[in-house]
């Protein structure tokens, strides 16, 4: 299969409010959304060949996200009891069925029940890792690293000019609204989705960056700084069921895929 994009993708009903009931609340916050472009042919060996991949002006790209988590919560859990941890992830972008959305290759948090969490109802790559925040006059810091020496990420930056609503077509829209994520369990293609306010974006200057999540996951170290740099004060997040997504019809490099009308039932 090869790296093209989909024809006919659909960036618009994605940022539309779902029917059906809502499986938890978050809070996001802080957001650093860092871009690196990344082989397409690694890409290609590493993400489900069931998903396309989504490329911007015909490249592919790494994203490293930091950002805080607040209100973090299953529908029936009361916001009093939420979690609030840090969490990075690493990611790219791929299309299914004609919907953009992303493909986690880790994510980090800083809170040990939320990894569980997130790994049991969700079968996402989640690692507990150490990790704090900081912030000194305009200029933010922060890091993150799992037990053990593993390969971390330490990024220090400064937040920009407002960039103002993301227009479609724009390399803004294309990286930040995003609205559908995928993931592959025991041989299934799964999506799920969520829903807020379009991110109100900011230019970000990075100061100083140094990553080992990029490596750790299969590529070339990240050994220059980001090519695109972005920061959001954040969203509030209405977070849905996963929903089972099969294979209809597979002919040659296209593969076409629709959503069960089952859901599955995993909740945050």
């Amino acid at each position: 299969m090869s790296g093209l994009v989909v024809p006919m993708i659909d960036r618009v009903s994605p940022s539309r409010r779902p029917p059906g009931r809502i499986a938890g609340y978050q809070k996001w916050r802080s957001l650093l959304f860092m871009h690196w472009p990344a082989p397409v042919d690694i890409l290609r060996r590493l993400v489900p060949a069931e998903l396309e991949l989504d490329l911007y002006e015909d490249e592919a790209y790494l994203g490293v996200v930091p950002f805080e988590m607040e209100g973090v919560r299953p529908w029936w859990w009361p916001e009093a009891c939420s979690l609030r941890f840090l969490e990075t992830n690493l990611r790219t972008y791929v299309v299914c069925n004609g919907r953009p959305g992303i493909y986690f290759f880790s994510l980090e948090a800083n809170s040990r029940l939320a990894v569980c969490g997130a790994r049991a109802g969700w079968g996402l790559p989640y690692y507990y890792a150490a990790a704090k925040t900081t912030r000194t006059d305009d200029v933010i810091k922060y890091e993150t690293r799992r037990p053990g020496n593993r390969p971390g990420h330490s990024v220090r930056y400064r937040i920009g000019n407002e960039l103002g609503p993301s227009e479609l077509g724009t390399v803004q829209h294309f990286f930040l609204e995003r609205y559908l994520l995928f993931v592959e369990r025991a041989g299934t293609v799964y999506s799920g989705q969520v829903h807020h306010a379009p991110y109100p974006a900011f230019d970000a200057t990075i100061l100083d960056v140094r990553d080992g999540l990029i490596a750790a996951a299969g590529f070339p170290p990240a050994v220059n700084p980001p090519k695109f740099a972005h920061y959001s004060s954040g969203v509030d997040v209405e977070v849905f069921p996963l929903a089972t997504a099969r294979v209809i019809e597979n002919s040659g490099k296209t593969n076409r895929w629709a959503d069960s009308d089952s859901r599955s039932r995993p909740d945050l």
